[in-house]
């Protein structure tokens, strides 16, 4: 299955989808040392977004979230991509310094679509995706 969406950031990724229907904070949400999501009760709580394709509805928190997006980068513990229902700009600033692909306005709601575990190409520059249940 493919849907198009709006590019954020371009660029291509691919990996295992980590999916979460609430809000993501990179600034004490998320270990940049690790890539563990830390916040204390959210849905993702102890999940690694390492590599993966990381979906959530939006960022929320602190700008500094930008940065450890970045960090997370150079760390190498940072999300392969990220789809997002609405990014806002905490999320966008921290992906266009990392480099990290980025979709939003998807054709069908990713949090609804896709599930943790699927298999997603992100043609970042051409906002599509590409969703299979299986690496190719």
């Amino acid at each position: 299955m493919r849907m198009r969406g709006r590019r954020i950031v371009g660029g291509y990724a691919e990996g295992r989808a980590l999916v979460s229907l609430e809000a993501i904070s990179f600034y004490g949400g998320v270990d940049p040392e690790t890539g563990i999501v830390t916040e204390r009760g959210h849905q993702l709580e102890g999940e690694s977004v390492r590599g993966r394709i990381l979906t959530f509805p939006r960022g929320k928190g602190s700008t500094v979230g930008s940065y450890i997006i970045y960090r997370m980068k150079k760390l190498g513990t940072a999300p392969a991509a990220i789809i997002n229902q609405e990014t806002e700009a905490i999320i966008a600033t921290g992906c266009v310094l990392a480099k990290i692909p980025l979709i939003d306005r998807l054709e069908a709601d990713p949090i609804k679509t896709l599930k943790t575990g699927d298999y997603i190409k992100v043609y970042g520059d051409d906002g599509l995706i590409e969703i299979t249940q299986e690496k190719s």
